[in-house]
């Protein structure tokens, strides 16, 4: 059984302003690095073995604060990079909706393309890491595509929006995934 306990990164500015950041490399603001901490201090009294993270900064940072309380190396994996929203980047959520109310985005990453691309890391890690305890930081559009896929569309599929600094917790046993829970914030208040 591979268990993964995906996290979704801290509070950027673009988060509090309602920016669609995508592939844009956003930092953490302070209460991102707060929920980052939140996050670490919830999650060391668990015995984890691989701790994975999408390159955009805004993950990265949050895995290396989660990292600080289990002494594991910091796994980088492309597969998990945020999709690429095209032109509809850094606009307004009220801006982005008029512009575009149909979310189709001039320029950016095709769905299935972006998908297959998440789907890919997913079965690496199932492969690489086979009985292991995995802590993948990662994005709301990558956390949602695997929910929508591991659920066959039952949770995800843009049904909610994920919080930041949320937990969700899936495992692959005997070729069958299972969603334990998401969306999880109890540890930050």
């Amino acid at each position: 059984m591979t268990s993964i306990c995906l996290v979704r990164h801290g509070e950027t500015m673009w988060n509090r302003e309602k920016k669609l950041q995508g592939g844009t490399d956003i930092p953490l603001n302070d209460k991102g690095v707060s929920q980052a901490e939140l996050c670490r201090d919830y999650l060391k009294d668990d015995a984890w073995d691989v701790l994975v993270t999408s390159p955009l900064e805004r993950a990265k940072h949050t895995a290396e604060i989660i990292g600080e309380g289990h002494n594991l190396p910091l796994i980088v994996m492309e597969e998990f990079r945020e999709r690429h929203f095209g032109e509809a980047e850094g606009m307004p959520e009220e801006e982005r909706l008029a512009a575009y109310p149909d979310k189709q985005y001039p320029g950016q990453e095709d769905k299935e393309v972006f998908i297959n691309r998440v789907m890919t890391g997913v079965r690496h890690l199932v492969e690489e890491f086979p009985d292991r305890r995995v802590l993948l930081v990662a994005h709301g559009a990558v956390i949602n595509a695997i929910l929508t896929e591991i659920s066959d569309g039952e949770i995800g599929a843009d049904r909610f929006k994920l919080l930041n600094g949320c937990l969700t917790n899936i495992e692959f046993m005997e070729g069958i995934w299972k969603v334990h829970d998401y969306n999880q914030v109890t540890h930050l208040s």
